[in-house]
């Protein structure tokens, strides 16, 4: 009886080792404000952090721009070649006003975003994000802002 028992448990312990965690690396392109350079890296199975360096905009009065976000995805819907994630973020952003480096503000930014991901390593989503300026070099009145816009993803 004893062997059973440790047979048994020996052939639950082997079967129930842990795999390997199937961690997605992305980099892609985002267009609009800002707009820039992304960098998507899942830490877990519904989280992720997304850095994004490049300008506040891209008419002539654009600056420096990045930020370092975390995302959760709370639900994904499912199709048959697509699955549609929702995420909510928090973050930070550090951007420059005017020339680069004589301005420079820090702000909290709490995204939304809306995601496509396909059947091959490509992801389309939308973004909507609000920012709220806690450091400002010019001292603007505009603590909080809405960015957003469209980026495009492929995963290794």
């Amino acid at each position: 009886m004893r062997t059973t028992a440790a047979a048994v448990l020996v052939a639950a312990a082997l079967l129930a080792q842990p795999r390997p965690a199937h961690a997605e690396f992305g980099i892609g392109l985002f267009v609009g404000e800002p707009i820039g350079l992304t960098v998507k890296a899942d830490l877990a199975r519904r989280s992720a952090l997304e850095i994004l360096i490049g300008q506040t905009t891209y008419d002539d009065g654009r600056s420096g721009y990045g930020h370092v976000t975390y995302l959760v995805t709370p639900f994904a819907a499912r199709g048959r070649s697509v699955i549609i994630p929702f995420r909510l973020g928090i973050g930070a952003a550090i951007y420059d006003e005017g020339e680069f480096g004589d301005d420079v503000n820090v702000a909290a930014r709490f995204p939304f975003q809306l995601a496509f991901r396909f059947r091959a390593p490509l992801e389309l989503y939308f973004e909507i994000a609000m920012k709220l300026t806690f450091v400002d070099s010019n001292d603007n009145q505009d603590v909080v802002d809405l960015d957003g816009g469209v980026g495009l993803r492929f995963y290794f």
